[in-house]
Protein backbone atom coordinates (compact mmCIF):
# COMPACT_ATOMS: atom_id res chain seq x y z
CA UNK A 1 0.00 0.00 0.00
CA UNK A 2 1.06 3.40 -0.28
CA UNK A 3 0.43 6.51 1.55
CA UNK A 4 -1.62 7.92 -0.88
CA UNK A 5 -3.93 4.82 0.20
CA UNK A 6 -3.69 5.46 3.87
CA UNK A 7 -6.59 5.95 6.20
CA UNK A 8 -6.65 9.14 8.24
CA UNK A 9 -5.86 8.84 12.16
CA UNK A 10 -3.76 5.78 11.86
CA UNK A 11 0.29 4.86 11.94
CA UNK A 12 1.97 2.72 9.73
CA UNK A 13 5.56 1.63 8.97
CA UNK A 14 7.57 3.03 5.97
CA UNK A 15 8.58 0.41 3.80
CA UNK A 16 10.14 1.96 1.24
CA UNK A 17 10.52 5.57 -0.57
CA UNK A 18 10.50 4.69 -4.30
CA UNK A 19 11.83 7.45 -5.97
CA UNK A 20 15.29 7.90 -8.43
CA UNK A 21 16.36 11.27 -7.09
CA UNK A 22 19.12 10.99 -4.35
CA UNK A 23 18.42 14.63 -3.48
CA UNK A 24 14.87 13.68 -2.48
CA UNK A 25 16.14 10.82 -0.75
CA UNK A 26 18.23 12.98 1.29
CA UNK A 27 16.01 15.44 2.57
CA UNK A 28 13.22 12.72 3.18
CA UNK A 29 15.48 11.17 4.96
CA UNK A 30 16.59 13.99 7.00
CA UNK A 31 13.05 14.75 8.06
CA UNK A 32 13.26 10.98 9.49
CA UNK A 33 11.16 9.72 6.67
CA UNK A 34 12.85 6.43 5.47
CA UNK A 35 12.17 2.54 5.95
CA UNK A 36 11.38 1.25 9.16
CA UNK A 37 10.43 4.51 10.76
CA UNK A 38 6.84 5.18 11.46
CA UNK A 39 4.74 7.67 10.48
CA UNK A 40 1.04 8.80 11.25
CA UNK A 41 -1.69 10.15 8.69
CA UNK A 42 -3.28 13.38 10.28
CA UNK A 43 -5.56 13.52 7.01
CA UNK A 44 -5.82 12.91 3.15
CA UNK A 45 -6.04 16.02 1.12
CA UNK A 46 -7.04 16.33 -2.87
CA UNK A 47 -3.51 17.21 -3.30
CA UNK A 48 -1.97 14.96 -0.84
CA UNK A 49 -1.40 14.31 2.66
CA UNK A 50 -0.54 15.98 5.88
CA UNK A 51 1.58 13.42 8.25
CA UNK A 52 3.09 13.71 11.35
CA UNK A 53 7.08 12.09 11.46
CA UNK A 54 8.97 12.44 14.77
CA UNK A 55 6.06 14.74 15.86
CA UNK A 56 6.29 17.21 13.11
CA UNK A 57 3.84 17.81 10.81
CA UNK A 58 4.36 17.89 6.88
CA UNK A 59 2.44 18.33 3.67
CA UNK A 60 3.41 15.32 1.05
CA UNK A 61 2.03 15.56 -2.27
CA UNK A 62 0.07 13.04 -4.26
CA UNK A 63 3.12 11.93 -6.30
CA UNK A 64 5.64 11.89 -3.10
CA UNK A 65 2.91 10.35 -1.45
CA UNK A 66 2.31 7.12 -4.45
CA UNK A 67 5.85 6.70 -4.02
CA UNK A 68 6.25 5.88 -0.09
CA UNK A 69 5.42 2.33 0.42
CA UNK A 70 3.53 1.70 3.98
CA UNK A 71 2.42 -0.80 6.01
CA UNK A 72 -0.29 -0.92 9.09
CA UNK A 73 0.98 -1.49 12.54
CA UNK A 74 -0.60 -4.78 13.80
CA UNK A 75 -2.46 -4.23 16.99
CA UNK A 76 -2.08 -0.90 17.17
CA UNK A 77 -4.63 0.98 19.13
CA UNK A 78 -5.64 4.78 17.42
CA UNK A 79 -6.78 6.90 20.28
Amino acid sequence: MNLKDAAEGKDYIIDNILTNDEELDTFLFSLGCYGGESIHVTSQLRNGCIVTIKNSRYHIDTPLAKAITIHEIKGAVTV
